[in-house]
C-alpha cells in the first residue's frame, strides 16, 4: 500500500480518495497487517485501537500502554475488538510486548496517511520537522519526523526522515498524495529550494511562503536590497467614461 519501512519512509500512499468519509476503524482496516499469519492471536486493528486509547488517556510509554490494556474492562475491550477466548466470550487484551511489536512493524507512513486530515479547503499547510522526544535508543539516534499540518492545527500526515539524509529529500514525498490546489504551503529556510518551489507550483498547483536566510546568500542579498522600508501603496480608482473601452 505505502511505505513499508520504519526507517526509510519515502513512498506515499497512491490513493487516498474516499478515506475522509470513513470511520477510524474502517481506515485502520486498510492498513496491511505486517505480521506473518502463523501465530497471530490478536487482531491487528484491535492492537492499534488499544494502543491509541491508552495514549489518549495519558499513557506515555509502552509499559503504561500495557498497564492500561491489562486493566481495561471487558466492555471496553469488546468495543475495541479485542480477542475472544472460550465459550463465555472473554475478551483478552494484548500484552505490552505484543503492542510494542505490532506498532514497531506497522507502516508509519500508511498509518499517518489513513488517520490524518484532508487538507482540502484549508487556506494553508505548514511543513516542519522535529526530533521525536524519547525515541533515542542506545546507539540509535532519535527519530526525526517531518509533518504537515493545516492552519487550524490538524495533522495531515508525517514521515520519518532516514538517518543518513535530511528533510530536503523528503519534502516532495510528504504532500504528494494530496490535492493542494490554491493552498499556501509554508516551511522554514531549509526548504527554500528551487525543486521544492517547482513541485509546489507546477505539480501541486499550490502557493508557497518560504523563509530566506543566509543559507541562500545570493537570494538573501537581492531581497535585502529591495526598498522594504519605503513601500508604495496605491488604490485603484474606477475608470472614467472616457477611459472605458467602447
Amino acid at each position: 500500500m505505502c511505505r513499508q519501512s520504519v526507517t526509510v519512509c519515502l513512498i506515499k500512499s497512491p490513493v487516498l480518495a474516499g478515506v475522509a468519509g470513513l470511520s477510524l476503524v474502517e481506515r485502520l482496516r486498510l492498513l496491511p497487517d505486517p505480521r506473518r499469519r502463523r501465530g497471530v492471536r490478536h487482531p491487528f486493528v484491535a492492537v492499534l485501537l488499544v494502543a491509541g486509547s491508552a495514549v489518549v488517556t495519558g499513557a506515555r510509554s509502552y509499559a503504561a500502554i500495557g498497564q492500561w490494556s491489562a486493566n481495561a474492562p471487558q466492555h471496553t475491550l469488546a468495543r475495541l475488538g479485542a480477542r475472544v477466548v472460550g465459550a463465555l466470550g472473554v475478551r483478552v487484551a494484548p500484552s505490552a510486548a505484543t503492542i510494542r511489536r505490532v506498532i514497531g512493524l506497522a507502516c508509519p507512513g500508511g498509518l499517518a496517511d489513513l488517520t490524518g486530515a484532508d487538507p482540502a479547503g484549508s487556506d494553508a499547510v505548514a511543513v516542519d520537522g522535529k526530533a521525536a522526544r524519547g525515541s533515542r535508543h542506545g546507539t540509535t539516534g532519535a527519530a526525526h519526523l517531518l509533518a504537515a499540518m493545516t492552519g487550524d492545527g490538524r495533522t495531515v500526515t508525517q514521515l520519518r526522515v532516514p538517518d543518513k539524509t535530511n528533510e530536503i529529500t523528503c519534502f516532495t514525498a510528504l504532500p504528494a498524495p494530496y490535492d493542494l490546489t490554491g493552498i499556501t504551503v509554508t516551511a522554514d529556510a531549509l526548504h527554500t529550494q528551487r525543486a521544492h518551489v517547482r513541485f509546489l507550483v507546477e505539480e501541486q498547483k499550490a502557493h508557497y511562503l518560504l523563509r530566506v536566510k543566509s543559507n541562500q546568500p545570493e537570494l538573501h542579498h537581492r531581497l535585502r536590497a529591495l526598498p522594504w522600508k519605503t513601500p508604495a501603496a496605491t488604490t485603484a480608482r474606477p475608470a472614467t467614461a472616457a477611459e472605458r473601452p467602447a
